[in-house]
């Protein structure tokens, strides 16, 4: 799907636990998540810190989105 969807000229970031599964898939802008039983937080946060690691989450999603890419690339950090 993600392969579709780039191919009509809409750039998507594929937010996953397991990386390599994103790239058998081939998704070209992948950003690992935190964890499989939570990939998009961690509920052992308290509420500000957990809003802190989410929003870091989205803002590393958003950078992808807007980063020219040739290929497969995994954005850390």
């Amino acid at each position: 799907m993600v392969k579709e969807i780039e191919r009509a000229g809409i750039p998507v970031v594929h937010v996953c636990t397991v990386t390599p599964i994103s790239m058998t898939v081939g998704a070209n802008r992948i950003v690992p998540a935190i964890a499989i039983p939570h990939p998009l937080g961690n509920p052992n946060l308290d509420h500000e810190e957990e809003f802190k690691l989410r929003r870091k989450l989205v803002e590393k999603a958003l950078k992808a989105l807007e980063t020219e890419v040739d290929g497969q690339t995994v954005f850390e950090g």
